[in-house]
């Protein structure tokens, strides 16, 4: 399951602020060395938007072949393929749970077009699940060796503060998610719930991202999570936090949505 560390702090520094068109920024991949993939969430256009290194909008481009349910996340492989994880689930009650795969050759078109992969997750059996089961929200996953990772997002009551590790194949089509296990972040249901995820370059660091708290974790497997140690950083920040990604093995990029608080800023983290 993993264990906690002492709490670190850290502070954010702000890269530029999105335009008022992105409000809702919830997931980032890296597009080039200064420019990044950004997508929005429920209620939003079937868009991929281009941002450069101060968050200003360089193009938006139509996915064809997808719809935009509520996109939670981004990831990129090693080829370029970008993956739009079309899996917010809040009331843990969906059965048509997406991941939409755009080919590296598609996103030099005007209208890329998608392919689908269609997955369920194996321990679901009720939509939706009891309260004290309700794990299947997802807003985080990330790329690596043929596969993506998913860490769901936990909405149980009483709160476990867990997340569910899965595991999915890269290719388009039906699948049943692989259960790998379950990482505990913290109790604290407003904190501890996972909002993005992403895994350093040398695949040796994973850091998954809360609202305000960003846990980076190290010693995993990636089929066993067991012996996972999770160092937590207070970022002190409560705005609504839902993209990050690696740029290097100690620097990350975050991004957040616009609330009552601020926010619809792109900055950056470096960690120890």
């Amino acid at each position: 399951m993993g264990c906690a560390q002492k709490v670190h702090y850290g502070q954010l520094r702000p890269m530029g602020s999105f335009p008022e068109k992105l409000e809702e920024v919830s997931g980032i991949a890296q597009a080039s060395q200064d420019h990044y993939w950004v997508i929005q969430d429920s209620g939003n256009e079937d868009e991929i938007h281009m941002v450069d290194s101060t968050a200003q909008l360089i193009k938006s481009l139509k996915i064809d072949n997808a719809k935009n349910r509520d996109w939670e996340e981004l990831t990129m492989d090693l080829q370029g393929n970008l993956y739009i994880g079309d899996f917010g689930n809040n009331a843990n009650k969906r059965k048509d749970l997406t991941i939409y795969k755009v080919s590296a050759e598609q996103l030099q078109k005007e209208a890329p077009r998608a392919e689908k992969i269609e997955f369920s997750y194996p321990r679901q059996k009720n939509f939706p699940p009891a309260k004290d089961s309700l794990y299947y929200d997802t807003e985080g996953f990330f790329h690596q060796g043929g596969h993506l990772y998913i860490f769901t997002k936990n909405r149980t009551r009483p709160y476990s503060g867990k997340t569910l590790i899965y595991r999915l194949d890269d290719r388009p089509g039906e699948q049943e998610a692989t259960f790998l296990g379950s990482l505990f972040l913290c109790g604290d249901k407003d904190q501890c719930s996972v909002t993005a995820a992403d895994i350093s370059p040398d695949g040796r660091t994973m850091a998954l991202l809360g609202y305000g708290l960003l846990f980076i974790v190290r010693d995993f497997g990636l089929s066993d999570f067991s012996g996972a140690k999770i160092q937590t950083y207070d970022l002190r920040s409560r705005t609504q936090l839902e993209s990050v990604l690696f740029l290097d093995e100690r620097t990350l990029v975050l991004a957040d949505e616009q609330n009552d608080r601020g926010g619809r800023k792109l900055y950056r983290f470096t960690i120890d």
